[in-house]
């Protein structure tokens, strides 16, 4: 069982081919990495080393420098401001570190895709004929097995490694959108291993169109469980993002911003439903977000709390309570009682006569007659002058 491998115009055994494989990892600086790939290889180079040279030109700070600071509540705004680049040089650090680690592996041309693709097979296939729990091999069998299985193993290692450049190239399309660079980078890994592990390369496609496919859903699956304080199903973020480029197009076409009359038109909804789907994708903001551009202010500070109890008020509120339990106190108790009920003085629930009537046992007219009697006392002036300076 002997293979050509692309590179070389001799025959090698499979063990010899992978040891030779192996070799060639090592020299290139395989190490391990995070898992990250490029629909166009001479592309996705250049694109890489754009990046890198983008990254070269802003100032590297050590990553000790955003942790060996103490801060007090009275720091200037100066020192504000070199927190926040030491924070930023750090994040750029790790992305310059990741970028230049990925570049050492080489890029693969199609016969060494297919190569690798064929090994990855193999060894999935001796897996799952290990895992055979009713399989009797014999010790040479399962010997060799075991070895497809590792260099399947190698070969996947080697594949994704060679094809981190295309989920960077990737990740770059959506940020922004509240998830850090290097998250959505190892969100696409993710798609990447799960591209690996499904590429039929009998099909005649490059492993990057397909692995394209497998990254950006991983990304946006990623996003839309993530990326929101409040998650909203994907289905849902898959009809937001609809909605999102309709309305850029309209806004080009029809140079102002679509009514959700024209959007409904569009996507075949109703108004109704365009006004629910722009209240999904509202963003919470937090209360402690600054205001101006000196950021002095909160928006906190500018939000009324409508159920906020005024000092002036609830003192008030508790002078009126006392002066009418002492004129209740003046009347009998069962006019006291239902002047309480009528009006809902003990709980803020009035009751109606009928149900007054109840607890007392007598007819809702007997009651009247008690309210009206009550209330002929209450208008008194050694009773109301009491309470007249709360009506106001």
């Amino acid at each position: 069982m002997s293979t050509t491998v692309a590179s070389s115009t001799t025959t090698k055994s499979p063990r010899k081919k992978a040891a030779t494989g192996a070799r060639k990892a090592q020299s290139a600086g395989a190490e391990s990495v995070q898992i990250a790939p490029a629909p166009d290889a001479d592309a996705e180079e250049v694109e890489l080393e754009e990046d890198e040279a983008d990254l070269a030109d802003e100032p590297a700070v050590p990553a000790a420098a955003a942790t060996s600071f103490e801060w007090d509540e009275e720091e200037s705004l100066a020192l504000q401001k070199a927190r926040k680049d030491a924070e930023l040089a750090t994040s750029t650090d790790a992305v310059r570190a990741y970028l230049k680690l990925i570049g050492r592996v080489a890029l693969l041309t199609a016969e060494q895709e297919v190569d690798l693709a064929r090994r990855v097979e193999a060894g999935l296939y001796a897996a799952h004929k290990l895992a055979e729990t009713d399989a009797k091999f014999t010790p040479t069998m399962r010997r060799d097995l075991n070895w497809v299985v590792r260099d399947g193993e190698r070969a996947k290692t080697h594949l994704l490694e060679a094809n981190l450049r295309l989920v960077v190239s990737l990740a770059k399309r959506y940020t922004g959108r509240g998830m850090a660079f290097l998250d959505l980078i190892q969100e696409g890994n993710l798609g990447l291993i799960r591209a690996v592990e499904k590429f039929d390369y009998t099909k005649g496609f490059k492993f990057s169109t397909y692995a394209t496919w497998w990254i950006r859903q991983a990304i946006t699956r990623a996003m839309a469980d993530q990326a929101r304080t409040i998650r909203i199903p994907v289905h849902m973020v898959e009809v937001i993002n609809k909605l999102g480029r309709i309305q850029r197009e309209l806004l080009q076409e029809l140079g102002r911003e679509a009514t959700p009359e024209e959007l409904a038109k569009e996507m075949d909804i109703t108004p109704d439903k365009v006004l629910e789907i722009q209240q999904y994708a509202r963003e919470p903001i937090s209360l402690d977000q600054t205001i101006g551009d000196e950021g002095d202010s909160q928006l906190g500070d500018f939000i009324e709390d409508s159920e906020a109890v005024v000092a002036v008020e609830a003192v008030s509120y508790g002078f009126m309570q006392e002066q009418l339990t002492s004129v209740l106190q003046t009347l009998s108790e069962r006019e006291a009682g239902v002047v309480r009920l009528r009006f809902g003085l003990s709980d803020g629930t009035p009751r109606t006569l009928d149900e007054i009537g109840q607890v007392y046992g007598v007819t809702r007219e007997r009651i009247r007659q008690i309210e009206s009697k009550t209330m002929s006392k209450l208008r008194h002036p050694s009773r109301s002058q009491v309470l007249r300076d709360y009506l106001d």
